[in-house]
């Protein structure tokens, strides 16, 4: 150590003088190094000039709006790639009036044959010559169709987005294709042995019953026959409007985003025809809270050599509040605060092992296998869930150590766990912001919510000002709510809707006691 210490101190290579090396050093074949300078510049080099960051603009992100209403936003980021995409407001929230799954169908659909392009394979040839690949995804709220290419080709991307978003032709082939992959994908979704999409399904239609949200993302079986053409068209015409649409990209030039967008968006007639819109749905979302209940035998879900045992899911959850809303920072912190995870985890520092599911719950209660907090948010409402998982018997235990811990969450927050929340929800958000294609998204949902895009050291502040008392605030609020609750697998032993709604009214979360005179 003191050898090692002394190392250090004197530097790696031993002394050095100032603008030259130590004198009597040689190279190994008896050579002596020349007089090199390490701290002064070398003669007859040019000095070298450095990139600096020449104030803030150069990370504001750029929105211009086109005469159409169309919105086209922009970030710089550094090489020699690009991802631009098209986010629309549309989702499966605003199927109210039409068949459920149009959002599902219109997902699968994306990037098929276009009034210029004859096939998918010709789509994804043009792409590849700038080493492109494409993706659309959709959500409760948001369609999205994304490029990430050589920004070279940008006037090529935007023009197939342009075609992909507009020009669809639908032919019965391709949606005939779609149906049978919807099937597939249903049918898959009901043998995974990772029940968490199914949950988030049932936990929204338990919290916004029939309305927006709560409407189901997935095309339900009997509907998959129904969709067709006609019926994509009449969605088509009243939400893939300009005044619904934005066009954003990431490592690009504005100015050249707006020519292209100028070029290949305004002026340009959907396939469906431009008449007026009548159909739009404005629903604001209803939060209704209530139970989803699926009886369901989980102990053949994983089979083999060391098969997963058999599990009953339970998803508890509460309304928070829209990421429009100041309180929307509170929440994601508190969620990060609540952490938790599988029972196993190859974690350390960072990966949420200090985290309250996993020192209240997981650490003291051995035979649960999964407990793990989400926070979905939406421009006008949110939802707080926390998902467990446990054998059958002991499924009133498993709803009682959650309940417990919600109303936890209004008692006192210690400043640790508060300040590693607020760092650990930091250091989440600038490492996803990395990413090209999560900047993007990033841009595109923002621009698409709010027309502007708060910034990461601006989120980093408001981070950083939550208090304990901020958290205690929001949770008492919660709590002052109808619980949704969504229950999948042996659900004999599963408490009542009251009790749970009685456990979340009282001070300790406990369960009211059952006597039976009989076992």
């Amino acid at each position: 150590m003191a050898a090692a210490m002394a190392w250090l101190r004197r530097g790696a290579w031993g002394p050095v003088r100032r603008c030259g090396l130590a004198a009597g050093r040689s190279y190994s074949g008896g050579g002596a190094y020349p007089s090199v300078s390490l701290t002064c510049p070398l003669p007859g080099v040019p000095k070298a000039v450095f990139a600096a960051a020449e104030g803030r603009e150069r990370f504001e992100t750029r929105v211009t709006v086109l005469e159409n209403g169309l919105r086209v936003a922009s970030q710089k980021k550094f090489g020699q790639f690009c991802t631009v995409g098209l986010l629309i407001n549309s989702g499966s929230r605003h199927e109210a009036k039409y068949l459920s799954g149009i959002s599902h169908f219109l997902e699968k659909l994306a990037f098929s044959s276009t009034a210029q392009f004859g096939s998918k394979d010709e789509i994804l040839l043009t792409l590849e010559k700038h080493g492109g690949i494409c993706d659309c995804q959709a959500s409760r709220d948001t369609i999205m169709y994304a490029v990430s290419a050589d920004a070279k080709g940008l006037d090529t991307v935007v023009n197939l987005l342009a075609d992909v978003a507009l020009q669809p032709r639908l032919s019965d082939e391709e949606i005939e294709m779609t149906r049978t992959a919807i099937r597939f994908e249903l049918e898959d979704l009901n043998m995974r042995p990772d029940p968490e999409p199914l949950l988030t399904e049932m936990i929204h239609a338990a919290a916004y019953r029939d309305n927006t949200v709560g409407l189901n993302r997935f095309c339900p079986v009997e509907n998959t026959d129904k969709i067709d053409r006609e019926v994509l068209h009449s969605y088509l015409r009243n939400y893939y409007t300009p005044d619904r649409m934005v066009l954003a990209g990431v490592g690009i030039e504005h100015e050249q985003l707006v020519e292209c967008a100028r070029k290949h968006l305004l002026g340009v007639e959907p396939v469906w025809g431009s008449g007026q819109t009548k159909d739009v749905d404005r629903s604001v979302a209803q939060y209704t809270g209530g139970i989803v209940k699926v009886e369901k035998d989980m102990s053949d879900v994983s089979l083999g050599p060391t098969p997963i045992p058999e599990l009953t899911h339970i998803m508890i959850g509460l309304e928070s509040c829209s990421f429009l809303e100041e309180d929307f920072i509170p929440f994601a912190v508190l969620n990060m605060m609540m952490g938790g995870g599988g029972s196993f985890s190859a974690g350390g520092p960072g990966k949420g092992m200090f985290t309250r599911l996993y020192l209240n719950v997981l650490n003291r209660h051995h035979w649960m296998y999964n407990a793990t907090s989400y926070h979905h948010s939406y421009e006008d409402t949110g939802l707080l869930c926390i998902h467990a998982s446990a054998d059958p018997k002991q499924v009133r235990e498993m709803v009682e150590i959650i309940t417990r811990e919600f109303i936890l969450m209004a008692g006192a927050v210690g400043e640790v766990e508060l300040e590693r929340a607020k760092t650990q929800l930091k250091s989440m958000l600038m490492m996803n912001l990395e990413s090209r294609p999560v900047i993007f998204e990033d841009v595109g949902r923002q621009v698409l919510a709010t027309n502007t895009r708060k910034l990461p050291h601006e989120l980093c502040a408001l981070i950083s000002q939550v208090k304990s008392a901020d958290i205690k605030r929001v949770v008492t609020k919660m709590l002052h709510k109808k619980p949704a609750v969504a229950a999948l697998g042996d659900l004999t032993d599963l408490p009542t809707y009251e009790h749970i709604q009685t456990a979340l009214s009282s001070k300790d979360g406990r369960l009211p006691r059952m006597y039976r005179l009989f076992r």
